[in-house]
């Protein structure tokens, strides 16, 4: 299932909002960034040509990442 950015961002907040303890809020986002490293096929390594034609994306993805605790 597809998601948009606004919907992924929506997941987000939930996450970060809920009772859930921090490894439980950091595997989540990690499932987020799952599903958007397939959804919208963000590189492996560091693509600055692919970030540059793809700053929402990137920007939420770097987000959701800054906020886990690893």
């Amino acid at each position: 299932m597809k998601f948009s950015l606004n919907e992924i961002n929506t997941m987000y907040e939930e996450i970060l909002h809920s009772d859930i303890d921090e490894e439980q809020k950091s595997k989540k986002f990690a499932e987020l960034m799952t599903m958007m490293e397939k959804q919208f096929k963000i590189p492996f390594l560091r693509d600055p040509e692919w970030e540059k034609k793809n700053r929402p994306v990137i920007a939420l993805y770097r987000k959701i990442s800054l906020s886990r605790k690893i």
